[in-house]
C-alpha cells in the first residue's frame, strides 16, 4: 500500500500496535526513534503547525506530569522549542506517508492505511498508565 516513516519512542506497547495494524494493512513501516532523531524547526513544524502547545504535547512526559512544563501556558514557539530540544516532549506517534505529516494516530487522514482494522482495540491509552494516552509517555 504505501511507506510509512513512524517516529516512536522504542518500547512504546501500543506504538508496536499501531506499527502491527499498520502493517497488516499491506504498508511498509519504517522506524525512527522520536527520541534520538535530530530534530529541528523545519522537521517538526509539518507535524504541528496550526495547533496549540496542548495539542501537540507529550502529557505524559516527567517534566510534564511532575508541573515542571506548563503547555497550556505556552505559546507556540516556546513549545516548539522545548519540544526540538526535549523530544519525550512530542506527543506520538509522527507520522510521514504520502506526503502527509500526521501526529497521533487518531487523525483521519490515517484512515486510509488502516485497513480492515475496525478501532475495537483501544491502542491509544496505554496499559501501563490505564488513564493516559502511551503516544503520550
Amino acid at each position: 500500500m504505501a511507506e510509512i516513516l513512524f517516529y516512536e519512542k522504542p518500547g512504546c506497547i501500543n506504538g508496536e500496535k499501531q506499527k502491527t495494524i499498520l502493517e497488516k494493512a499491506g504498508n511498509s513501516v519504517k522506524c525512527i526513534n522520536i527520541l534520538t532523531f535530530a530534530w529541528s524547526a523545519s522537521a517538526l513544524l509539518p507535524f504541528v503547525a496550526g495547533r496549540e502547545p496542548i495539542e501537540i504535547m507529550n502529557y505524559t512526559a516527567p517534566a510534564i506530569k511532575n508541573g515542571e512544563i506548563k503547555p497550556d501556558q505556552l505559546n507556540f514557539n516556546e513549545a516548539l522549542s522545548l519540544m526540538i530540544n526535549n523530544p519525550i516532549l512530542i506527543k506520538r506517534p509522527l507520522i510521514h506517508v504520502d506526503g502527509h505529516n500526521i501526529q497521533g494516530f487518531t487523525s483521519t487522514a490515517l484512515k486510509p492505511y488502516l485497513g480492515d482494522w475496525d478501532n475495537s482495540e483501544d491502542v491509544i491509552t496505554c496499559p501501563k498508565l490505564q488513564t493516559k494516552p502511551c503516544d503520550n509517555i
